[in-house]
């Protein structure tokens, strides 16, 4: 299976999406990750807080043995936070070499996406949204934001202890 790049230019569509989709939702937003970089889908886990951790790290879960850093998307995207007593699920996803739990609100299906033309992602989402996303893909009944793995696991913040510019 061969994935394109999810980088459109300003302007026109961009070339047709190859492949499938694992969906998701956050906050009422409908997302999808290429199937490429979904390891599995899990039911919530129990989570180890990690001290002076980046907001948008929950924990740490062991998944068979293997320590995975867990990411809220709801904080990573500058959503609000989940309702007392809803319980997350988790995307596990493969990038950059690592291994890494997306906490999502609720699991969507995996969907053919093939010969959908990728959008470029739209002015009027908040830009934390915009930043994990690389486009959209027009449904039928609905819009896909179609996530960045790479982008969505980066929680790194700018230095701003000091220092010369």
């Amino acid at each position: 299976m061969t994935a394109t790049t999810l980088t459109p230019t300003a302007g026109a569509p961009t070339s047709a999406m190859t492949g499938q989709m694992c969906t998701f939702w956050v906050d009422g937003l409908y997302f999808g990750l290429q199937v490429e970089h979904v390891q599995e889908v899990l039911r919530y886990q129990q989570l180890t807080v990690v001290p002076c951790a980046p907001d948008a790290v929950h924990g740490l879960i062991n998944l068979r043995g293997q320590i995975v850093t867990a990411l809220d998307l709801r904080c990573r995207l500058g959503l609000p936070p989940r309702p007392e007593g809803e319980l997350p699920m988790n995307v596990i996803v493969r990038s950059r070499g690592e291994v890494v739990s997306l906490l999502v609100d609720d699991i969507g299906d995996v969907i053919d996406t093939t010969d959908v033309p990728l959008q470029p992602t739209p002015a009027n989402l908040p830009p934390t949204v915009q930043d994990v996303v690389g486009g959209v893909l027009p449904l039928p009944g609905s819009i896909l934001l179609v996530v960045d793995a790479e982008r969505a696991v980066d929680v790194s913040s700018p230095d701003t202890t000091g220092g010369t510019p």
